[in-house]
């Protein structure tokens, strides 16, 4: 008797563990499944919507990209980014990649020589020094900057080949020039879209 007594208290013990463990395992998931991601979600609608949304850049009302992804540019009128080492297609922002290659890896010194090429044939007159992040893909073959030495190195082409002068075009490298975070985090930047996109808006 005692036995079946036992048996029974164990039976209602497992039961009563059963049905707490399955409340708290819905409670949990309307918690962290359902609430709090709405929570989040919400405050950053409110407080930051712009980089909620992705940080996009809008022209006459339309998404023309993301301050966060570059974008390919080769017209020699535009200002042009970084290289871009992403599968599939340059800035594919579903398959972020850099190259791997190493210093002396030829691959490496292929496409920088081929970099070169281009922006000596684009500008046979500029005799400066190509700064690096011109002729080299970045970690992420995202990268939506260049270096400000970068977008000076290509001003003087550009201006000539829009017929403006390269005071403006200067004036607009500035203008869209990102400073460190902080004040000492990082280098200086430009954001090459949104200077593109500044460019055409000169009539």
């Amino acid at each position: 008797m005692a036995l079946l007594q036992n048996e029974s208290h164990n039976g209602n013990s497992m039961l009563k563990q059963l049905k707490t463990a399955t409340l708290l395992f819905f409670l949990l998931t309307i918690l962290t499944g359902l609430l709090y991601p709405a929570l989040i979600i919400g405050l950053g609608q409110m407080i930051f919507p712009g980089q909620a949304n992705g940080s996009l850049i809008t022209q006459n009302g339309k998404v023309v990209g993301s301050r966060l992804i570059g974008q390919q540019f080769d017209d020699p009128r535009y200002f042009w980014g970084r290289l871009s080492a992403t599968g599939g297609y340059p800035y594919n922002a579903s398959a972020s990649s850099g190259t791997n290659y190493g210093a002396l890896n030829p691959a490496l010194q292929k496409q920088v020589s081929d970099r070169i090429g281009a922006l000596r044939a684009a500008d046979p007159g500029n005799q400066l020094p190509i700064p690096v992040d011109l002729v080299t893909a970045s970690g992420s073959g995202l990268d939506p900057d260049i270096s400000v030495a970068a977008a000076r190195y290509q001003a003087a082409r550009v201006a000539r080949l829009r017929g403006i002068p390269l005071e403006r075009v200067q004036t607009l490298i500035d203008r869209y020039t990102t400073e460190r975070q902080f004040g000492f985090l990082g280098e200086l930047r430009v954001n090459v879209l949104e200077l593109n996109l500044a460019l055409d808006e000169i009539k």
